[in-house]
């Protein structure tokens, strides 16, 4: 598989942390392939997930049961308008999605239905609400050190690596004690910045095994397609083009480390300079420019970003 030619074109997916109220409502009203992706989401897990999502309240919004659908489902929709709107759009070559995002690629690739792709990532975000109650923790960015430096701190300390974002930007994550002690000891090896996040709990992490487990059965039991495109995994950071091979990634994926950083650098190395992150918030275009500021960026979360694409 050749992956050298410089036109070559990425799509990327958010994760969780990109919810906010209102988001999706502009590409509902302005779309109907758009409008068509919150319906079936909403019958898919018989909820009117789309009112959360348009008029709130936040704090119901950002359950994880929630979050997680509803970004995917916003990811889905401006994937779906673009396609709608552009005059025969070019394709993505390859796609990926962070930690959660990497559930909007297997739509987008072909590998699941919409509807399929909502239950999933419904129930994943379930698993993972059930075991930050069974096992509690949190997740603090590291900032300015390297990630040799963050292992041996982890090692010291009992916390795990969860993700690593770009070079200087990593995530820790473990039981509150242990993170406590692993933020101090950052900063005592000399880490710009070291802040605890506001998050459920210790995702990507071996407090998620319970998680991970459950999310295992429910995995076998789906029918997962081949792709029309690889998928460049989170765990492996490498062209997954199986379906056999995406699900052994989703099946580590809930208790690995998320290798944003090594995912975008196999998307750099082979060629793709060209990016489009589909869904809320513009987190990856952020990071890109932290990882390789010469790569094309365009993030599209409403409906005047899509126009904006088509027309350009």
């Amino acid at each position: 598989m050749t992956l050298s030619n410089s036109s070559r074109l990425a799509f990327l997916f958010p994760g969780q942390g990109s919810q906010a109220v209102g988001m999706g409502k502009d590409l509902y009203e302005s779309s109907r392939a758009a409008r068509a992706v919150f319906q079936e989401v909403d019958d898919a897990l018989d909820l009117s997930l789309s009112s959360i999502m348009f008029d709130g309240p936040a704090e119901v919004l950002t359950r994880t049961e929630n979050a997680q659908p509803a970004i995917a489902a916003v990811s889905m929709a401006a994937w779906k308008a673009v396609e709608e709107v552009g005059d025969s759009p070019q394709a993505p070559d390859l796609v990926a999605g962070h930690s959660l995002g990497e559930y909007s690629a297997l739509a987008v690739a072909g590998v699941l239905s919409i509807s399929d792709t909502a239950r999933l990532v419904s129930r994943r975000g379930r698993f993972m609400q059930g075991a930050c109650d069974e096992r509690p923790g949190g997740m603090a960015a590291i900032i300015g050190i390297d990630d040799v430096t963050a292992r041996e701190i982890c090692l010291e300390t009992g916390a795990y690596i969860s993700n690593v974002n770009t070079p200087e930007q990593i995530i820790i994550s473990g039981a509150h004690m242990t993170l406590a002690r692993a933020i101090d000891l950052a900063s005592a090896r000399g880490a710009r910045k070291a802040i605890p996040l506001s998050v459920a709990g210790a995702f990507h992490s071996g407090l998620m095994e319970p998680a991970q487990h459950e999310l295992n059965d429910l995995i076998e039991s789906i029918y997962f397609s081949d792709p029309s495109m690889p998928i460049v995994g989170n765990v492996q950071a490498r062209a997954l083009t199986t379906a056999a091979e995406i699900k052994e990634e989703l099946q580590m994926q809930l208790t690995s480390c998320v290798q944003w950083n090594r995912t975008m650098g196999f998307m750099l190395q082979s060629g793709v300079k060209r990016y489009v992150e589909l869904g809320p918030g513009r987190v990856l275009n952020g990071l890109m420019r932290r990882i390789d500021r010469s790569a094309r960026v365009t993030s599209i979360g409403d409906y005047k970003d899509v126009c904006a694409y088509a027309a350009a």
